[in-house]
């Protein structure tokens, strides 16, 4: 007899728990059902393409139909019509392109400098309490405040040039960088850095090799939330005596109540903070894989 055969007496009391009748169909089969992932996500897919896109029709049938006036909801005909304006640089005297480009040098710098210094500083502050303590009151002071309430310090102590507007959006992206490292070093169990001490292992190869990989999911999760702020904060960066920037843009059109160009100016963001979204999710699935499967 199969030593994974159940008897017809132990299998009807069996029946009567969920998990053990679970198991012991399993032992039976030899296989278990699991829906592909495949699947899954495709059928994820359809679902947001499908959501989109009747948006954009009810959009369209709304202005068409007249039922917003075209203040508050311009046509998607409108918000082409500014784009062509923008591109030919009718709107504020530079062509779109180069709003775009002073906008993304300005968070991709801000965000640069956020990484490079918040996670080694998150790293530390989780393997050292006295770092800890240092650092943890001030970020955990300064990471509820919205950036518009120290604006007036950034023009006061920097001035009203690029390097206001890059310390505002750096300090928005910073602490939820920080505090992800920081919570990230909390992945690493006890047991494998004693396991890697007892073979020899340094602290510099303790941190490369057991913190850093098994806080990398948290580190890249912290990436995605401080670029989100960050472009959140873009357009009170620009407010700073800016002459170029979607948001400086945004801003000069909200005064002469252009509400098709402040429309494109906020589809232009989500697309390219969308972009970066899916960039650091495809690092993710490149850099941690085992994310979500152990």
């Amino acid at each position: 007899m199969d030593s994974l055969s159940v008897s017809e007496p132990a299998a009807a009391k069996n029946a009567s728990v969920p998990g053990v009748a679970r198991l012991s169909l399993v032992h039976k089969t030899g296989q278990r059902r699991v829906l592909p992932s495949g699947a899954s996500n495709a059928s994820k897919h359809v679902i947001s393409i499908v959501t989109v896109l009747f948006l954009l029709v009810l959009w369209a049938v709304t202005t068409q139909q007249g039922w917003i006036k075209p203040l508050f909801l311009p046509a998607p005909e409108a918000i082409g019509n500014a784009i062509s304006q923008a591109i030919n640089g009718d709107l504020d005297g530079e062509p779109l392109w180069v709003h775009l480009a002073t906008s993304l040098l300005r968070i991709m710098g801000a965000f640069a400098l956020a990484v490079v210094l918040g996670v080694p500083l998150g790293l530390a502050m989780g393997m050292n309490r006295v770092i800890r303590g240092i650092f943890d009151p001030l970020i955990e002071f300064y990471r509820p405040l919205p950036p518009l309430a120290y604006l007036p310090l950034m023009i006061i102590w920097f001035g009203i040039g690029e390097t206001s507007k890059v310390l505002l959006i750096f300090l928005a992206c910073f602490a939820p960088v920080v505090l992800a490292a920081r919570s990230g070093v909390l992945s690493a169990s006890r047991d494998q850095i004693n396991a890697a001490r007892s073979m020899g292992a340094g602290r510099v190869q303790v941190l490369l090799y057991v913190v850093l990989p098994a806080a990398l999911p948290e580190i890249l999760v912290g990436l995605r939330i401080g670029m989100g702020v960050g472009w959140t904060t873009l357009v009170a960066a620009e407010m700073i005596a800016a002459h170029a920037g979607i948001g400086q843009m945004v801003l000069n059109a909200s005064n002469f109540l252009r509400t098709d160009v402040v429309m494109m100016g906020i589809l232009l963001i989500g697309i390219f903070a969308g972009l970066f979204e899916f960039g650091i999710r495809w690092l993710e699935r490149v850099l941690v894989p085992w994310k979500g499967k152990v």
